[in-house]
């Protein structure tokens, strides 16, 4: 066990030369130019211009237009010294409706994207999928609908063509539990269906979308990449009696229901009997989980907060603090007896607990149950109410709460890898304030600091205290302000 503060506030601590540092994005919270250059409808274009469904009816028609400041931000991250860039691909901007020809514009915008980090030293990490499905292929069932998970293998296909001498990591799918739950479950995301069945469904069939893709990647690129998929992986801490039961089920429906086909090669019986009210598993084929478990090179891990559980009694009014926003439906198919109660602060502004201990565990439970496969925190960051102060060299925004957050959780980081975690390296969520998805503009995870105006970057202290971690590869001090 190594030592440290009890806070994890730790400064002086050294990551290796070869550790990676960078930071992450999405193409619908970023780009802009929603109806440009050949790209069509995605299910978060109609879900954000559909009234109630995004805070203050925001939408990602402009976001931080970085289609056309593509290289204001390219050499915005080469100022920040990073590392590695991992940024996600727009399905529609590539095949407008999910099926048609490649889009000759799409393609060039992520050329020049990629050729631009990497003429700056800059690798490029890849999201095939951040949550954009063309509209079409939702009008055809979306996720729920298997010939969805075979089109998004075509897709792969034709960026893989492409791209494929030039990508450092391809990563399939960026949390594919958000796509299935949030998305097909609780509504609270795109497409904003409410039903249990649909979204195990949908489970199931963006596991084997995975499996497919890499196939198809396999069979197009040149210069040895690694394969890799972005889970956000539950940590989940059980309370009183019923406390381990209610764990063992979300931690089926969170973690289980993917690591299992992913990388064991099949789904987790209990699960399957969990839900056995909600479906019958029907859509799984025979052959699907083969598919389905194709080696990776690395996993890819999101952390930001904790959950705790216990069963529901039936009788008190049951607490749902799950830390997703309450759309009406519910993201745990089968799990309505779960109880998850309010975690203890302090919070961020997405009302998220800040547990940096949380992150070790869930490093270090991944490593001892595969302890071969090498992990890369693929997103960890904070939204917090940033204020621009106005300063003798101009406008600042001393963001000491992120800067904090991100020193715990680096130094949570390095004690997994002191405890023999295999971590290649940190990507810090988010470069840019950039659109929250239901939340609209309403919530700030960047390092850089967006007018949503203006659309003029400011680096933030965070930003300033990333800078100097990457260049010194030691862990800073933190100041009051940079």
């Amino acid at each position: 066990m190594t030592t440290g503060n009890a806070d994890y506030r730790d400064s002086g601590l050294d990551f290796p030369a070869d550790f990676l540092f960078g930071s992450a994005t999405a193409s619908y919270q970023i780009e802009g130019a929603a109806t440009e250059d050949g790209r069509g409808p995605s299910i978060w274009d109609t879900f954000s211009h559909t009234p109630g469904k995004v805070w203050n009816g925001d939408t990602g028609d402009v976001a931080d237009d970085h289609y056309h400041r593509l290289d204001e931000d390219l050499d915005l991250m080469k100022s920040l010294g990073l590392e590695a860039y991992r940024f996600s691909i727009a399905w529609p901007r590539i095949q407008p409706t999910g099926r048609s020809e490649a889009n000759e514009a799409g393609l060039a915008f992520y050329e020049r994207l990629v050729d631009g980090l990497i003429s700056r030293g800059i690798r490029p990490i890849a999201t095939l999928y951040h949550w954009d499905l063309p509209q079409s292929l939702e009008d055809e069932g979306g996720w729920t609908n298997r010939a969805t998970a075979y089109a998004f293998a075509d897709y792969a296909r034709i960026v893989g063509e492409r791209l494929g001498d030039r990508i450092e990591v391809w990563t399939t799918l960026n949390e594919p539990w958000c796509s299935a739950y949030l998305g097909y479950g609780s509504g609270a995301h795109a497409p904003g269906i409410m039903d249990g069945e649909s979204s195990l469904a949908a489970v199931h069939h963006l596991n084997l979308a995975h499996g497919l893709a890499i196939t198809a990647l396999q069979d197009v690129v040149t210069n040895d990449p690694g394969f890799s998929i972005t889970l956000n992986l539950h940590v989940i801490r059980p309370v009183g009696e019923t406390g381990a039961e209610a764990a063992r089920r979300i931690d089926g429906l969170a973690n289980r229901v993917f690591l299992g086909p992913l990388l064991h090669g099949e789904y987790p019986a209990d699960v399957i009997e969990d839900t056995k009210d909600v479906t019958d598993w029907s859509f799984v084929q025979e052959g699907d989980t083969a598919i389905i478990n194709q080696p990776i090179s690395v996993l890819g891990v999101n952390y930001y907060s904790t959950v705790t559980v216990q069963m529901w009694d039936g009788v008190s009014e049951r607490v749902n603090a799950d830390g997703h926003k309450d759309m009406g439906g519910s993201p745990w198919p089968g799990s309505r007896d779960v109880e998850f109660l309010a975690q203890e602060g302090p919070y961020t502004e997405m009302g998220w607990n800040i547990d940096p201990s949380g992150l070790e565990e869930l490093l270090v439970s991944l490593h001892d149950e595969f302890p071969d496969l090498p992990l890369m925190v693929t997103e960890n960051g904070a939204a917090f109410d940033d204020v621009v102060t106005e300063e003798a060299d101009g406008p600042a925004v001393h963001d000491i709460d992120r800067t904090d957050y991100l020193r715990r959780h680096f130094t949570a980081a390095h004690r997994a890898m002191q405890r023999g975690v295999d971590l290649r390296g940190y990507q810090v969520w988010s470069l840019l304030d950039n659109f929250e998805w239901g939340y609209g503009y309403s919530k700030r995870f960047g390092i850089v600091r967006v007018d949503f105006d203006t659309l003029e970057r400011l680096p933030k202290d965070s930003a300033k205290w990333y800078s100097e971690l990457i260049r010194t590869r030691r862990l800073p001090e933190t100041p009051g302000a940079y």
